[in-house]
């Protein structure tokens, strides 16, 4: 029997415990908030000394937290949703349509990506201020469906350049129209992937905070720009709390794509 020789296992297992290494490098950051936000200090400390839920009852039951949370909840779920319908429609164009300068098109929708986000809140500002657009939901959606456009229009395009468009034709040879031929064979073929847009489209919403600085005010702020404040006036470990229940909601929603994408 064939025996992998001694060199070539000790190199996997060193890979292994590098890989390991690098893992928990990244996600330690992560754990470390779990145990702050659960110590009875009033400040913030670890190890805690003991364990209290009170930092979460302090987030529940402040009204200037809840209405930051809410807010960017309401912004991030209608954000999921106007990104997906325009990004999943960009990308039907770029990848079927034989539109002129195509690539420079593409090139352009994924602008927001590459555009430092500091450059983007400022050109942001200085058009929404006269429009009177800031920190109110109307200019927070509009900035930040731009922001979640690139993300829907790679992950569709990816499933588009997938998808085998001789099935539509065989819908529109049978007399289909194209609108119905995309609703009931396209659509279905890549809902997985628009689900796993739709989501990426809400992370990227909820999760903003640079741009956030520029368009937020008194009367409308999320939940983002919330907790920077915080830790520059009144810093607690409710700031820990926060970032855990955000870090749950990631992954809760991360294991909801890994599902829907393993039922493909």
């Amino acid at each position: 029997m064939w025996h992998r020789p001694w060199a070539a296992t000790v190199a996997v297992l060193l890979q292994g415990a590098v890989l390991a290494l690098i893992l928990f490098y990244l996600v330690l950051p992560t754990l470390v908030i779990l145990p702050i936000s659960l110590g009875t200090a009033n400040h913030i400390e670890f190890p805690p000394r003991q364990l209290t839920l009170h930092w979460y009852r302090e987030y529940l039951s402040d009204p200037d937290w809840m209405a930051a949370t809410w807010f960017s909840l309401k912004i991030a779920l209608a954000t999921s949703l106007a990104a997906t319908v325009i990004g999943t429609l960009a990308a039907i164009a770029l990848t079927r349509g034989d539109l002129p300068g195509k690539q420079a098109l593409q090139a352009l929708s994924l602008g927001p990506m590459v555009v430092p986000h500091v450059v983007f809140g400022v050109a942001l500002y200085l058009i929404f201020a006269p429009l009177e657009l800031t920190g109110n939901f109307v200019g927070f959606l509009l900035a930040h469906t731009v922001l979640a456009v690139p993300y829907v229009l790679i992950t569709v395009t990816a499933a588009l350049q997938r998808f085998d468009f001789t099935l539509e034709l065989a819908a529109l040879s049978c007399g289909a129209s194209r609108t119905r031929s995309f609703l009931l064979i396209v659509l279905p073929n890549i809902s997985p992937s628009v689900a796993v847009a739709a989501v990426f489209a809400f992370l990227s919403s909820f999760d903003e905070a640079t741009v956030a600085f520029f368009i937020s005010d008194t009367g409308g702020k999320t939940i983002s720009r919330k907790m920077f404040e915080d830790i520059d006036f009144n810093l607690t470990p409710v700031i820990a709390a926060v970032s855990t229940l955000l870090a749950g909601v990631s992954l809760l929603l991360m294991a909801a794509i890994r599902a829907t994408t393993r039922q493909h």
